[in-house]
C-alpha cells in the first residue's frame, strides 16, 4: 500500500477509459482504486461487493473495462462475466482472485487477463496500460453507428443473398456485403460495406443459419467475420486475438482455439 501511495500521479488523457471493479473484500477494491487512479486515461466509475450488485453497476455505468474478483457472494466472478459478454462483448474482463484453479473458467470468457492475489504492483499496471491501450485504440477507430436502419426478426438467405425485413419495407443484401454479425446490448447487429449498419432481436446462431458457410466464420461466441474481407489479426488477451475487417473500423474477436482453425484453413 506504501508504494502505491509513493507512486507519482500522470496527467489524464482527453480519452478516459471507463472502468468499474468488484471484490468482496473492501482492502483489496481500495488496493486496486489507488492503482487505477494513477494510470493515465483510466477512470474508476464504481465499485461493487458482489456478483449481483457488479451487473447492475455494469448496466448503470456502461465500464469498457471490468476488474472481478471470482468467489464473490450472491453471484461468481465468472457467472458475472458470462452476463457481461453476453450483453457487451467488447467490454474487457481482468480478473483479480486468490486462487489460480479457475484461470480455465476465466479464459472460457475470453478473459484479457488473470491475476493471482497477492500480485505485484508493476504486474497490475501493466495489465491496466495494455487494456487502456487496446480500448483507446477502438475508440479512436469506432465508426459513427447508424441506429434509424432496422432488420425484422426474420431473414431469408437465396442464391448468396439475404431478404432483411423491416417496417418500410424490405431490403436484399448480398451476402459478400457483410463484414461482421456481432452481439451488441443484447441485440445482432450487422455491420456491411459502405458503413451500413442493421439491428436485430434474432440470435447470432439464427444469423449464422442463415449465412454461407464458405464466406462465414463464427470465430467467437459473439461474432461472425466474412472470411474473404480479413485484414489482419493481433494479440487481444492470453488466449485471443482481435480481427480487423477490410472497409470499416469494426473489428471482431477470436479464441485462439479457432484462430488455430482459421490458420488451418488458409494452409
Amino acid at each position: 500500500m506504501e508504494e502505491i501511495e509513493k507512486m507519482e500521479k500522470t496527467e489524464k488523457s482527453e480519452t478516459t477509459i471507463p472502468v468499474v471493479i468488484a471484490d468482496d473484500d473492501e482492502g483489496m477494491r481500495t488496493v486496486m482504486r489507488k492503482m487505477i487512479e494513477r494510470v493515465e486515461g483510466v477512470k474508476l466509475l464504481g465499485e461493487a461487493k458482489d456478483g449481483k450488485e457488479l451487473l447492475a453497476l455494469v448496466e448503470e455505468k456502461k465500464p469498457q473495462l471490468v476488474f472481478l474478483d471470482v468467489e464473490m457472494p450472491q453471484m461468481s466472478g465468472v457467472e458475472a462475466a458470462r452476463i457481461i459478454q453476453d450483453t457487451d462483448p467488447s467490454v474487457i474482463l481482468v480478473f483479480a482472485t486468490a486462487h489460480d484453479r479457475y484461470m480455465a473458467d476465466a479464459f472460457e470468457v475470453y478473459a484479457f487477463d488473470y491475476l493471482v492475489k497477492p500480485f505485484k504492483l508493476e504486474r497490475v499496471l501493466k495489465t491496466l496500460e495494455r487494456a487502456r491501450d487496446v480500448l483507446l485504440r477502438r475508440t479512436q477507430d469506432a465508426p459513427v453507428p447508424n441506429p434509424t436502419q432496422k432488420v425484422a426478426s426474420r431473414t431469408k438467405a437465396t442464391a448468396g443473398r439475404l431478404m432483411l425485413r423491416h417496417r418500410e419495407g424490405v431490403n436484399f443484401v448480398a451476402m459478400e456485403d457483410i463484414l461482421v454479425v456481432q452481439r451488441e446490448n443484447r441485440a445482432t447487429v450487422l455491420y456491411l460495406k459502405g458503413g451500413v449498419r442493421f439491428v436485430t432481436s434474432e440470435s447470432l446462431g439464427d444469423i449464422e443459419e442463415r449465412l454461407d458457410p464458405e464466406i462465414f466464420y463464427r470465430c467467437h461466441k459473439s461474432y461472425i467475420i466474412n472470411l474473404r474481407e480479413i485484414d489482419s489479426i493481433t494479440p487481444y488477451g492470453r488466449w485471443t486475438y482481435v480481427v480487423r475487417l477490410c472497409g470499416t473500423q469494426q473489428d471482431a474477436l477470436i479464441t485462439h482455439e479457432r484462430y488455430e482453425e482459421l490458420e488451418r484453413m488458409f494452409s
